[in-house]
């Protein structure tokens, strides 16, 4: 007979920022095309993608050039597209439903923190003319990929980045309030790494994937998010009641 353990009601919520709060992830995509062709390369493919969303600059350039042997190295390729990329971060835009969620979730007096692989110098150029969104979030909660307190070697798919973010929710609570629980915290992201990472930080997890990398990932979806994880095709389709909110 098969258990099912109820899930504990959500207290907090932590979310990734590129492709799930901001359409970064097309961005991202284009200028990689961009830097193939010049090299006579196909283009992407979304499950070469799928690997490389979510994970530190360096460490996802590195996985890159694996797949598609361009002749740089890690550090060079990161040099090229963080130039590529520079300009391109005032076309930002909010992901459907994001600020409507974050702004219901502030009304309602849930705790809400950031924690992108982002480095901060590229989200504060990411974030700049999008005060409506990111001011939603106390600075104390914003946790980015090269933050002191993750340890090298340990961005996602790894749980520290979520559990740091976490960390500082738990550091703004009333005295009288209970320290949240990883159990009691709903992770929303749209990368398979960060999806992982949250699962490994024992939390819940709302994955909103790109419909192309869903489709590559068809057979194996409920699987990647499990047993306490969900999918959703925009975050303005949560359901608040779902998870007790």
């Amino acid at each position: 007979m098969t258990v099912t353990i109820e899930r504990p009601k959500i207290r907090a919520c932590i979310f990734d920022m590129d492709g799930l709060l901001i359409n970064s992830e097309e961005i991202y995509t284009d200028v990689t095309n961009g830097v193939l062709k010049d090299h006579g390369k196909p283009i992407l493919p979304w499950s070469v993608k799928a690997d490389l969303q979510g994970r530190p600059g360096t460490e996802s350039a590195a996985r890159f050039l694996e797949w598609s042997q361009l002749p740089y190295t890690p550090e060079e390729l990161y040099a090229i597209f963080t130039e590529r990329l520079k300009p391109r971060w005032k076309n930002t835009a909010p992901m459907p439903g994001a600020v409507e969620l974050l702004q219901n979730l502030k009304q309602k007096g849930v705790p809400i923190a950031l924690a992108t692989s982002s480095y901060k110098a590229n989200y504060l150029l990411k974030s700049a003319h999008l005060d409506h969104l990111f001011g939603l979030f106390n600075e104390a909660n914003k946790v980015m990929g090269d933050d002191s307190r993750i340890p090298k070697g340990r961005g996602k798919p790894e749980p520290d980045i979520w559990l740091v973010a976490l960390a500082t929710i738990n550091a703004n609570l009333p005295d009288h309030m209970e320290p949240i629980k990883p159990e009691e915290c709903l992770i929303f992201e749209d990368g398979i790494p960060g999806v992982i990472g949250a699962k490994k930080a024992g939390c819940q997890v709302v994955w909103v994937p790109d419909p192309n990398i869903l489709n590559v990932f068809a057979d194996t979806k409920h699987e990647i998010v499990g047993e306490w994880g969900e999918i959703l095709p925009s975050l303005d389709a949560l359901d608040f009641a779902k998870y007790g909110l």
